[in-house]
């Protein structure tokens, strides 16, 4: 579909036709401005230009609908040519178009305003959350191509039981019912995978699993969990203003989070020197922490938090000690090749000799759904045993 059936030269006529002359925006301004241009002016082509306008002004412009569309997870534009939407089952070509470069430009520049951001040529990226809960991140052209990116991450009104993560499936009956067992047990575990494996929310899922009279912390970066539960709390890191000024680190946020009584504490997303800090409470009594993080698959795990921690000032063996006693289990999530997100790995952490630790596959499900116990499958069933 087209932004609308008025010509983009028309359009940007009427757009400074009423920036000349500020005011609400009313289709009575509009058909005005429409005749400054000198062309006829009838009903349809002012409403047409009306709502195109409005659309540039109001929520996501022409990108309104795909974020309304029912199931979609996540809304891509690549320049002004190419909008796609993600349903759970992969990329979709979409019939979404911009008049041109300065369209995208224009919506990228709004939005994150809304934010509270500055999007400009001395700052040509952001990465924030909307006032709806919409992850946002956008990148100015010329640093990308084929023109100004943006990415669209659409919250989801209410969380995915298991069972339903069953039925799309992400989870077999019995690798649900282990997870369960994982959350009953009150085990540490990290939920691990590549972005838009399905991390957050698997992660959703299991703490709506929580017990009812545990207190839930969460801490993230950009708030995006929304475990159905009587007790949880959030804190949500901030980034700096347009000034630069008035950031609040995740980190800074783990460490008050540890001051709140936490049953379980979670870190939406580890993906920086918070690693320490988790990996210290995990260390100091409170059972059942989670959170989620980047990795290529569960046996990476050790080498992508030894990387975060070393950044972050801890040492390798240190780092590989607080990892063995504070983890007890990976669960690992991958997109099939019919873009599906599915429970791929489930391990459990070695410590070698040496002090390194190695991750034991428990369980590997493969892309037909069918289970194989792994050498660390004994180990995770004396651990969930009662």
């Amino acid at each position: 579909m087209t932004t609308a059936s008025t010509g983009s030269d028309d359009l940007e006529a009427v757009r400074d036709r009423l920036a000349r002359s500020p005011g609400e925006l009313t289709p009575h301004r509009v058909a005005e401005a429409l005749r400054e241009t000198g062309r006829p002016v009838g009903d349809a082509a002012v409403l047409a230009a009306y709502e195109t306008l409005r659309r540039d002004v109001v929520g996501a412009g022409p990108l309104e609908p795909l974020l309304r569309t029912p199931g979609v997870t996540d809304v891509l534009v690549n320049g002004a040519e190419r909008v796609y939407l993600d349903r759970g089952s992969g990329l979709e070509p979409t019939t979404v178009r911009f008049p041109g470069e300065d369209a995208v430009r224009r919506l990228a520049q709004r939005l994150a305003a809304l934010g509270g951001r500055r999007l400009d040529d001395s700052t040509p990226y952001v990465d924030l959350r909307l006032p709806d809960g919409t992850r946002f991140h956008a990148v100015l052209a010329p640093l990308s191509r084929p023109g100004t990116l943006i990415s669209l991450r659409v919250p989801r009104p209410s969380t995915f039981t298991l069972d339903e993560l069953v039925h799309l499936g992400t989870l077999t009956a019995e690798t649900a019912a282990l997870l369960e067992d994982v959350v009953a047990a009150r085990l540490a575990f990290l939920v691990s995978g590549g972005t838009g494996s399905g991390k957050t929310t698997l992660l959703a899922a299991l703490l709506s699993r929580v017990d009812p009279e545990e207190r839930i912390v969460l801490v993230e970066d950009a708030s995006e969990l929304r475990p159905d539960h009587p007790h949880v709390v959030a804190l949500e890191g901030r980034p700096p203003n347009i000034e630069g000024a008035g950031a609040v680190e995740v980190r800074a946020l783990v460490r008050q989070a540890l001051r709140m009584r936490p049953d379980r504490l979670v870190v939406g997303e580890v993906r920086g020197a918070e690693v320490v800090d988790l990996l210290a409470a995990l260390n100091t009594g409170h059972e059942g922490g989670c959170g989620t993080l980047h990795a290529n698959s569960a046996v990476d795990v050790p080498a992508r938090v030894e990387a975060l921690a070393l950044a972050a000032g801890l040492g390798r063996e240190a780092a590989h000690s607080q990892l063995a006693s504070a983890v007890h289990v990976v669960l690992h999530l991958a997109r099939g090749p019919d873009g599906t997100r599915r429970l791929r790995q489930v391990a459990v952490p070695d410590r070698g000799a040496d002090g390194l630790v190695s991750m034991r596959p428990a369980l590997e499900v493969d892309g037909a759904g069918r289970l194989t116990p792994g050498p660390g499958a004994a180990l995770l069933r004396s651990w969930l045993r009662p």
